[in-house]
């Protein structure tokens, strides 16, 4: 999936690694909340499309199983990230199967 996805559009793979980087706004009290559509620019709506890409070529390589544990993420890098644990685990379980790997 990973040389899928670089090979339609390297930015789309940057996104997915480095994280959606969508719009946000700083309110007075100083938290940074999702910037509301209506106020978007061109530059916020090409960053929204460039993740609702990879969003859309992510669920398009899944089953319906795996659709539903990442149906509900905002971001192509949630999604990943998500499917990274399910598929490969966390650096702990990784980390035990090469142990147990060598003990054997």
């Amino acid at each position: 999936m990973t040389i899928f996805i670089q090979s339609l559009d390297y930015n789309l793979w940057d996104l997915i690694v480095d994280s959606p980087n969508l719009p946000t706004v700083t309110l007075e009290n100083g938290d940074v909340v999702p910037k509301p559509r209506n106020i978007y620019d061109d530059n916020d709506r090409k960053r929204v499309q460039i993740n609702a890409k990879a969003k859309h070529i992510i669920i398009c390589a899944i089953n319906s199983n795996d659709f539903n544990r990442i149906s509900s993420c905002i971001s192509a890098k949630e999604m990943w990230d998500r499917l990274q644990v399910t598929y490969e685990g966390t650096n702990q379980v990784k980390e035990a199967n090469i142990s147990m790997l060598v003990h054997e």
